[in-house]
């Protein structure tokens, strides 16, 4: 039977879709869902307690000769998981006269500039990398900008990504896949601003003090107004170097 749903934290629709052995677009493109359409933008990117209206599976009928044999292809699996990988580039330490009086390279203190640090970014090219998802595991290696595509199924729901496993720059880090929230949340923009280095201490809508610290740093690297708050062309630029 159709039902409106009720978004859950982690759902997106290829997830709600898959549940229900229906295509993504047929869910996403529902004239019923025109104003989740309208307002989320992206069908990867849901909030808790949207609604999404999830149409009956329609039965396609095909007339094949018996006696032989016929091959299916079933549409809409699977899905895509595709990351970038980026590091800080640390700076070049300048000549000085007493090698060991060299400042050092790198940051010290409990406030360190991190804005000079998101600026000189660099992709972790050529990294092999395992991961796992659902407990499938996957080998291969970032390409020439960082980046890693894999096919997952999806509903999958947790990852965990080994970057250069059993060397000294081994980095793990676990994924919530469908967990990141819009863009037009504080929610949202405060998982995005972490992401590149900009930690607001929470993930809630809340506008905190460390929020508004996080934004003004992140606008400061970036060349944009400093003023802390969240305007539409800070919004955009962080959705845009985000990729969603």
């Amino acid at each position: 039977m159709p039902e409106d749903y009720t978004v859950r934290e982690g759902d997106c629709i290829a997830s709600l879709a898959y549940g229900r052995g229906l295509l993504w677009q047929k869910v996403w493109n529902h004239p019923s869902n025109a104003d989740l359409k309208s307002q989320r933008k992206d069908p990867n990117i849901l909030f808790p307690g949207d609604h999404v209206f999830l149409p009956d599976k329609e039965p396609k009928t095909l007339d094949r000769p018996t006696e032989q044999r016929h091959k299916f292809v079933k549409k809409g699996t699977p899905a895509k998981l595709r990351l970038r990988i980026l590091e800080d580039q640390l700076p070049e330490v300048p000549p000085h006269d007493n090698p060991t009086e060299a400042p050092p390279r790198h940051f010290t203190g409990e406030d360190p500039d991190t804005s000079s640090i998101t600026e000189n970014q660099q992709p972790r090219a050529n990294a092999p990398y395992t991961l796992v998802i659902d407990g499938k595991t996957t080998t291969g290696e970032t390409d020439s900008e960082g980046r890693i595509e894999v096919s997952i199924p999806p509903n999958a729901n947790t990852g965990r990504l080994t970057l250069e496993p059993g060397t000294l720059r081994e980095t793990i880090m676990n994924l919530n896949l469908g967990y990141l929230d819009p863009a037009g949340t504080n929610a949202g923009i405060k998982t995005r601003l972490a992401h590149f280095g900009f930690d607001c201490g929470d993930r809630t809508n809340d506008v905190t003090p460390a929020f508004q610290d996080a934004v003004r740093s992140y606008q400061e690297s970036r060349g944009l107004n400093a003023t802390g708050e969240m305007d539409d062309a800070t919004r955009d630029r962080l959705t845009r170097e985000h990729g969603s």
